[in-house]
C-alpha cells in the first residue's frame, strides 16, 4: 500500500488517481470485516457501502491534520449514521489519527473505538453521533459558525437513506438553505437498506433529490462507488455560492463482497470466522 506523510493532507484536492483510491478501500473493506468479526458486532453492511465516499473525502478532497485533529483550518466531517463507524475508523488509522493495531479494540469496554463514535475518545471525530438524525443538525451549527467567524473551512455530513426517515434530519436542512450555508456538503449514503428491509418499503423518503431540492438545496445524484464522480461532485459542490449542496450517492450495501451485496442481513451483524475469511480471498486477501 502507498503511504502518505501527514503533509500530504494539509491541503484540498490533492493529486490522488482513482486506482490509489480503490486500493485503498479495498483495505478499508478488509478491515471493517476484521474488526466487526473480531467484536462479534457492528454494522458491516453499511460501514462498506459508504466506504469510498470517506476514502475520497479523507484523501483527495478535505483539509486536515492527522498530527492536530484539533487544527482550526481544517474541513470537518460528521458522520451522522454513526453506526458504519468501523469505515470511518479504518479511514483515520490509515491517515495517521492513531496506530492501525487499534482497530482491533473496536467496541472493547475500556477501548477508544466504540460502537459509535465518541469525541472524547478517538482522535479525529468531531462530534458523538449514532441517535439517528443529530448529526446533520450538528453539521449545520458547526457550518452557521465557521461562517460567523470567517473560515473558509467547509463541513461535510453523511447521513443514511433510513436515517432521513427522522424529522430532525428535515429541520436542519430547512435550516440550513436558510442561512446560505454553502460551506455544508451533505452525502446520502442511498444503500436503499435499512435493518428492517428495504427503504421505500419501511418508509420511502422518495423522490428523495426533489425533496431536498424544494427544500432550497443542490442537490446531485452520483454512483457512490464511482471514484470519479465523486470526486467531480466534490469539487462542484465548491461552486455553490448561495446553497448548501445535497450529494444522492447511490450505493450498494455490503459492497465488494458479493453474498454480503444489497443483503439486509447484513446490516448489523458481524461474519462468522468461515464467512471473514471467504470475504477476505474475495476482496483480494491471501490467507
Amino acid at each position: 500500500m502507498v503511504s502518505f506523510e501527514p503533509e500530504f493532507f494539509l491541503k484540498r484536492n490533492r493529486d490522488i488517481d482513482e486506482v490509489t483510491l480503490r486500493a485503498i478501500a479495498r483495505e478499508v473493506r478488509k478491515d471493517i470485516l476484521k474488526m466487526t468479526s473480531n467484536a462479534q458486532s457492528g454494522h458491516p453492511g453499511g460501514a462498506m457501502s459508504a466506504t469510498d465516499i470517506i476514502v475520497t473525502l479523507y484523501y483527495y478532497k478535505m483539509r486536515h491534520n492527522p498530527l492536530n485533529p484539533k487544527w482550526e483550518e481544517r474541513d470537518r466531517f460528521v458522520l451522522s449514521k454513526g453506526h458504519v463507524c468501523p469505515a470511518l475508523y479504518s479511514v483515520l488509522a490509515r491517515t495517521g489519527y492513531f496506530p492501525l493495531e487499534k482497530l482491533m479494540e473496536f467496541r472493547k469496554v475500556d477501548g477508544d473505538l466504540q460502537g459509535h463514535p465518541d469525541m472524547h475518545k478517538t482522535p479525529g471525530i468531531e462530534i458523538s453521533t449514532g441517535s439517528l438524525g443529530h448529526g446533520i443538525g450538528a453539521a449545520v451549527g458547526m457550518a452557521i459558525g465557521l461562517k460567523l467567524s470567517g473560515s473558509d473551512s467547509k463541513v461535510y455530513c453523511m447521513i443514511g437513506d433510513g436515517e432521513a426517515q427522522e424529522g430532525s434530519v428535515w429541520e436542519a436542512s430547512m435550516a440550513a438553505s436558510h442561512y446560505n450555508l454553502n460551506n455544508l456538503v451533505v452525502i446520502l449514503d442511498n444503500n436503499n437498506l435499512q435493518i428492517d428491509g428495504p427503504v421505500d418499503e419501511v418508509m420511502s423518503i422518495y423522490p428523495a433529490a426533489e425533496k431536498w431540492k424544494a427544500f432550497g438545496w443542490n442537490v446531485m445524484e452520483i454512483n457512490g462507488h464511482d471514484f470519479k464522480e465523486i470526486k467531480e461532485a466534490l469539487d462542484r459542490a465548491d461552486e455553490s455560492k448561495f446553497k448548501p449542496t445535497m450529494i444522492i450517492a447511490k450505493t450498494v450495501k455490503g459492497k465488494g463482497v458479493s453474498f454480503m451485496e444489497n443483503r439486509a442481513e447484513w446490516h448489523g451483524k458481524a461474519l462468522p470466522p468461515d464467512l471473514l475469511k471467504e470475504a477476505l480471498k474475495e476482496l483480494g486477501e491471501i490467507i
